[in-house]
Order: structure tokens, then sequence, then C-alpha cells
């Protein structure tokens, strides 16, 4: 069991990082930043510009989440040194793991602040959205990408975020052949971004009857919600319009009468479609939006490699391309070969826990973080 003197020497760690982070965060200068835009949201006229407002609704939407997050730190913080003074006061050994639990609660929240500070790329704090395709596998992968659906669902409530279907193709007998989503919230796309790739299931198929191991797989696509009009050239006679009915199965995800919108864009091979607007002029707005901001992050790139990994369609969905594996039998295990962070709480995942696969692959890219 782990000692009262090993728990205060771990939180004074903590206390350092919570100091850096708030000087880091700028948590003063940003209280007086919300009470100045709240001033300015008070005088009359300020909701007579519309685009001035929404700037500011943002920013100090922006500027309280930070707040909040370092609250509840500062909170944690607080509660696990109280704890370790009433048992300084009265030793119970009883309490120690529940005062362990709440040194460890300061450490979680530390890990996920101080990724927030990395997360600085241009649209790391955009919305993001996700598109997955079933790949070999039938049925089977079907079914799993049914699940990572569930998966990034489950992480993104956990999150504090909100999920919006934009596209789904249903399984013909379970699952999901393709779905398009979008996660939204501050810095979605800087927290998923790095689960763009293949991912790789192994279980006992519960579609068949001689219960033989089967392997499946699903390719994830992730790219920013980029909201501005971007400066990208989309000639009429590079890209064909497609106008269909959405073939949801009984709204299970998403309004199966909505008028749904696909657009190929032939210079790329880049298809990008939409079915979720109340109209088919929002979803064709809506397809146009993310075909721009696809290209405009394969302008950025520069080297074949990235561009394969935006299009998310060079690399074949099978063997040898996957990111991370998950294993249910004969043995439980999610891996990630990127970073060789795995773990055997195979259900946890599922049920949404990845941060430690977020958080270790973000530590492995970025050259820059805050030191503890």
């Amino acid at each position: 069991m782990i000692t009262t003197d090993e728990l205060k020497v771990q939180l004074a760690e903590y206390h350092t990082a919570v100091k850096d982070l708030e000087e880091a965060l700028a948590i003063d200068a940003s209280r007086k930043r919300v009470q100045e835009l709240e001033h300015t949201m008070s005088r009359p006229g300020f909701y007579d510009d519309a685009e001035l407002s929404k700037k500011v609704f943002d920013e100090v939407g922006d500027l309280k989440g930070k707040l909040t997050r370092f609250e509840k730190l500062q909170g944690l913080y607080d509660d696990a040194e109280t704890m370790l003074v009433m048992l300084d006061e009265e030793y119970d050994p009883e309490m120690v793991p529940e005062a362990e639990e709440a040194v460890n609660a300061v450490g979680k929240a530390v890990d996920e602040l101080q990724l927030m500070t990395m997360l600085n790329g241009e649209y790391d704090h955009s919305n993001a959205i996700l598109t997955f395709h079933a790949g070999t596998g039938g049925t089977e992968a079907q079914d799993w990408a049914e699940m990572l659906y569930r998966m990034y669902t489950r992480w993104a409530e956990a999150h504090g975020y909100t999920v919006e279907v934009l596209d789904v193709l249903e399984g013909d007998e379970a699952g999901i052949k393709s779905i398009t989503f979008q996660v939204n919230g501050e810095n979605a796309y800087g927290y998923l971004k790095s689960e763009k790739g293949v991912h790789r299931l192994v279980r006992i198929s519960p579609f068949n009857a001689a219960g033989k191991r089967q392997t499946s797989f699903v390719s994830c696509d992730v790219m920013p919600d980029i909201e501005e009009d971007l400066d990208i050239e989309v000639k009429d006679e590079d890209i064909r319009i497609d106008t269909y009915r959405s073939s949801g199965a009984g709204g299970q995800h998403i309004n199966k009468t909505s008028s749904a919108i696909r657009i190929t864009h032939f210079p790329s091979g880049i298809v990008v479609q939409c079915q979720n607007e109340r109209s088919q002029h929002m979803n064709k707005d809506k397809a146009m939006q993310m075909l721009k901001a696809k290209l405009y992050l394969l302008k950025q790139e520069e080297n074949a490699a990235k561009e394969a990994g935006i299009r998310g369609e060079v690399k074949e969905i099978g063997w040898g391309s996957q990111i991370r594996s998950y294993v249910l039998q004969p043995y439980t295990m999610v891996k990630d070969h990127r970073t060789d962070v795995e773990t055997g709480n195979a259900d946890a995942v599922l049920d949404g826990n990845i941060d430690i696969f977020t958080v270790s692959y973000t530590h492995l890219t970025l050259p820059t973080k805050l030191e503890v």
C-alpha cells in the first residue's frame, strides 16, 4: 500500500504543475477578459452587429471553458490536499486508498490541461468530422464500424461534446457500411486527429455459428470543421453533384426522409456526402464546406504520404495499415501500434476511454510540451 508521505511527494509535484498551468493558460488575464467582454455585451446596440456579437460570444465561451477546466483542477487539488491534512491529524488506514484516488484524479486533470496547452495547431480548436468505412470482414466489419461509432460517441459525451450525424449507409444485415459524423466542442479536432487510420478488431464472430475467430477492419478519416470561407477554387467542371435519398434504417442514426447530397471532386478523387441538414440546399452547402476543407488540407501538405492520409483512400483497408488493434479473444488487449501504448481493459476502451491513446500520441508527435 502506498504511504501518505509518498502521496504528499506526488501531490507536491502536481502543485508545481498547477502553478505552471495557471501561468501558461493566463488564468488571471482570462478572467479580466471575460469581465471586459461581458461589459461589452451589456452595451445598447451590441446585438445589432450579428457578426461581431457572434465573435464575442465565441470568445467568451472559449474563455469560460478554459476557466472551468482550471477551476475543476484547482478544486481537485484542494480536495486531495485537505484529505492528506486530515490523515496527518488522525491517521486512518482505510482512508489511504481514497486519498490515493484523489491524488490520481489531480494527476489525470493535470494531464488533460497540459494536453490542451499543446493543441495549438491551426485548426486544433475546431469541431472534428470523422468518417468510417467498413473494410475487410463484411458484416463483421460493418458491426465493428457501429461499435467504433458508439465508442467515439461515448468519448464525446464524457468530454461534454455533442455528436451530429451527417451521413450514414446502414449495413445489409447489421452495423453500418459507412458513417460521417461531427463532434462539436472546443479542441475536438485537436484531440481526435490522432485517430485517423485503420482500426483492427479480433474477436469470436457473433455472426458465425461455428464460433470462429474473425478479424475486421474499419478506416477512420478525421478532418476539422473549418467554418470560415476558405480561399479554395472549386471549378464546376471538376465536380459532380449527385442527389439521393438517405439510407438510414428507420431513423436509427438519421432522418430517412432527408434530401442527401454527394459531391465528387475528380482531380483529387475526394468524395463528400451530407444528408443531415433540413434541406437539400443546406446539405449542398455543408458538403461543399467539407470538400473545401479537405482540399485546403491537401494543399497544405508537402508530401504524398500526408496527402494520402488526408484523402483516406490510398491505403488498402486491411493487414499492415492499422494504427490500433482491439483484441477481444482469446485475450483482451487494445494496442496502439504507433506509440506501443496498450491496455488489457478493452471493455473500458470500447466504452469511450481512449484518452490514454490520444494523449500519448500527442506527446509523441509534438516537439514541445509543458514540463512538470
